[in-house]
């Protein structure tokens, strides 16, 4: 095997590249291309743009506006040639007027405390049979997680989603938050619901469409629901399935300790009892850096609690205005 082999076989470089690369091919400069005998004339040329500057074929596709005048009788060039000409000047894009939809609205929201900021949304819980579903509708507080009310129903309409709203307010002994937030499903964005919340004072907020995280809250509750251990994957019937929610709530609201509370619980949050929780967690850590001070880096503290909770966080100048 030559040198050159074994460099480029060390290299895992191809042989027939690195001698192509010593004797590269002369650079060759294109020739001009001849002007054809045939081609159109300056006065043709313009005939087919003011055919396509006509407000009758204003709109049209090249195609179109070829095969029309065809009918008609007239043929001033090949399709291609149109093209080529317009695109010459320019004109050569979409003819026809695009439907244009100005952007929703980014939905900006923040709790500062509970009561502020609900959201609600619904899933589906696959039933005995295939094609057989549930719904399932949770109304969670942004600011503590805590699953203000819930109901398992056989059907979406409008309104049971009144009722359902009707009846998280009562679950919360009357009290109705500032806000409420949901998608745009069509139980969600009905005139049920909205005059419901004219009645009551509520805002209203929706996501934009297709986009998920405009309704964190309500999703990441959902996934914490279909990924626990006890997850069935089916229900044998709407009694099992409140049943399962029954007990999976209970324990979300009073067990489950959140990472972006504290590792407290709703429930705690939600009633005003974990600054008294924390507080004493302190004492238990300081007790226990006291008797063995050698074990910590520095005097351990509880995890804070939550200061504020938003879908969209505002920008600077949104809080300015609201404070």
């Amino acid at each position: 095997m030559s040198s050159t082999n074994r460099a480029c076989a060390l290299l895992g470089k191809s042989r027939a590249t690195h001698y192509r690369h010593q004797q590269p091919k002369p650079e060759r400069t294109p020739e001009a291309r001849p002007e054809p005998a045939n081609k159109l004339t300056d006065a043709e040329r313009q005939q087919v743009l003011d055919v396509f500057h006509c407000p009758e074929h204003a709109d049209r596709s090249v195609a179109q506006v070829w095969a029309t005048l065809l009918d008609e009788g007239t043929y001033l060039a090949s399709q291609s040639t149109m093209h080529r000409i317009l695109r010459e000047q320019g004109e050569s894009r979409d003819r026809r007027n695009q439907a244009t939809h100005p952007p929703r609205a980014r939905p900006e929201l923040m709790a500062n405390q509970p009561n502020e900021v609900w959201s609600w949304d619904i899933t589906k819980l696959p039933g005995p049979g295939r094609g057989q579903w549930f719904d399932l509708y949770v109304m969670i507080d942004i600011y503590s997680r805590h699953v203000i009310h819930w109901i398992v129903a056989p059907t979406e309409t409008a309104e049971l989603a009144k009722q359902f709203i009707a009846d998280a307010i009562a679950a919360n002994g009357g009290v109705a938050p500032k806000a409420i937030h949901a998608d745009r499903g069509t139980s969600m964005t009905s005139k049920p619901v909205a005059q419901l919340l004219v009645d009551l004072g509520v805002d209203r907020s929706h996501s934009r469409p297709h986009v998920s995280n405009d309704n964190p809250y309500s999703e990441a509750a959902f996934k914490t629901l279909k990924y626990c251990p006890a997850w069935p994957g089916r229900f044998g019937s709407i009694q099992d399935a409140r049943s399962f929610c029954r007990q999976f709530f209970a324990y979300y609201n009073h067990e489950h300790r959140h990472t972006a509370l504290g590792q407290h619980t709703p429930a705690s949050v939600h009633h005003d009892t974990a600054a008294e929780i924390r507080a004493q967690r302190a004492v238990t850590l300081t007790a226990a850096y006291r008797t063995n001070p050698t074990r910590f880096t520095r005097p351990p503290q509880p995890p804070k609690l939550p200061t504020a909770a938003w879908i969209n966080q505002p920008s600077p100048e949104a809080l300015i205005q609201n404070p």
